[in-house]
């Protein structure tokens, strides 16, 4: 976009790619702890877009969408890197919640009910759906605890790198992902829909929220639930 003088109209592309910024925000947001501002993310994401706007060359070849997302993922996933965004107590409530969720199971033969969780983490169902919303740090498949209990190796680390370079990686990443569409497959019914229209649809929770006519604080719970049922049937592979 050019103004009248042929000059680039760096104000008018900015205004344009504002709603792109708040869509990763949004969709960032919800796979952080609630210690992480979302005007924090749209702050910093800006600042890739205007990076964006100053490196990016017509002549390599990229859709300028396609660049930009990729500065302002990358911004915000560098601000992420220089703050704790998931602190030891919420890594190990993690796994607390991954450890009653397997033990339940396996007694049941069937995906526990939230007050069934709860009762094993000897909490009430109040509590636990309270725990839920404090760890929506959580991400979707096994992602913090591939060098064992103790492991702090970063997720933002790890999965930033070429992995492209390492063919046995990309195999082993290939069954992963099976697994995963097979561990969504067995989740309750709503949670299915949930992470369908969260990973699928790319809808935010408000909108999901919308959807589904419960309130957005719901389905963060409900998301962070559903991706410990999927990590807890992760670590078997």
């Amino acid at each position: 976009m050019y103004t009248a003088k042929g000059q680039f109209d760096r104000e008018h592309m900015i205004r344009q790619y504002v709603p792109l910024v708040r869509r990763l925000a949004h969709h960032m947001i919800a796979k952080l702890p609630p210690n992480v501002e979302l005007d924090d993310l749209i702050q910093v994401g800006m600042i890739g877009l205007s990076e964006a706007l100053t490196r990016y060359e017509v002549a390599q070849g990229v859709q300028f969408e396609t660049f930009a997302t990729q500065r302002i993922r990358g911004a915000m996933i560098d601000e992420l890197r220089e703050g704790d965004w998931m602190s030891r107590g919420s890594r190990k409530s993690q796994k607390d919640i991954e450890r009653a969720l397997r033990k339940v199971e396996q007694k049941l033969g069937r995906s526990p009910r939230e007050s069934e969780i709860a009762e094993e983490l000897g909490m009430t169902l109040a509590d636990y759906q309270d725990l839920l919303g404090k760890v929506r740090g959580t991400q979707l498949v096994y992602l913090e605890d591939m060098t064992g209990d103790d492991g702090d190796d970063s997720f933002l680390d790890r999965h930033t790198g070429d992995a492209d370079a390492d063919p046995m990686q990309m195999l082993r990443d290939a069954r992963l992902r099976q697994a995963l569409v097979d561990a969504i497959k067995s989740l309750p019914e709503r949670e299915q829909y949930i992470m369908s229209m969260y990973y699928e649809k790319d809808l935010n929770l408000k909108e999901i929220a919308a959807v589904l006519g419960i309130t957005e604080s719901r389905v963060c719970q409900l998301h962070s639930q559903s991706v410990a049922r999927l990590r807890a049937k992760m670590r078997a592979h």
